[in-house]
């Protein structure tokens, strides 16, 4: 595992050694920074399911301002933090060690810009979140939410206040994009 871009590219990054856990694959990350390459520096960055913090982590070394790791395994929460030190981000960033779904449920001070989300696959938890996600103010206006699926799971195109952008495939892998409704959207 390693950084692509920014002020850490190239930099590795402690890789997990328990199975079940799946690091997004390197074209897909890359890919997903093409998509959001405008909108991440200074941004407010929520990573969800974030595993080792290889996307978060990848979104700092482009510049982000904050990033929030959710991440429910304790196991790869301390690996998480050991990351964030290893690259000098500690001070970015704040790991939450809950279940995604719980935190949530947590009242937020500030919303995010952009929200990543890669749960497991073949589980349909995306489909739960993302009614939370699109139910609250946990992103701004003009934020985005990416989640990372299997291609055969199709998810809706409007979730509460979140309407369905696109999605991009990369072998079994989707991105799919979603905004906020705009007001003007509605009408």
């Amino acid at each position: 595992m390693r950084i692509l871009g920014g002020t850490l590219r190239g930099r590795r990054l402690a890789a997990p050694t328990q199975k079940g856990v799946r690091p997004t694959a390197g074209k897909v990350k890359q890919a997903l920074f093409n998509i959001l390459a405008e909108r991440v520096p200074g941004a407010r960055f929520l990573d969800l399911y974030a595993g080792t913090g290889l996307i978060g982590i990848e979104a700092l070394s482009r510049g982000a301002s904050h990033v929030t790791f959710v991440e429910s395994s304790p196991a790869n929460c301390r690996l998480l933090k050991a990351n964030l030190q290893r690259c000098g981000y500690a001070d970015q960033a704040v790991v939450q060690s809950v279940a995604t779904s719980r935190f949530l449920k947590q009242s937020l001070l500030q919303p995010y810009d952009l929200v990543f989300l890669d749960p497991p696959y073949h589980t349909g938890e995306g489909e739960n979140i993302l009614p939370t996600l699109g139910a609250g103010d946990i992103i701004v206006p003009n934020g985005v939410v990416v989640i990372e699926h299997f291609h055969k799971y199709s998810l809706p195109s409007l979730i509460g206040r979140l309407t369905f952008v696109k999605s991009h495939r990369y072998g079994d892998t989707l991105l799919s994009i979603y905004r906020p409704v705009q007001p003007k959207d509605r009408e």
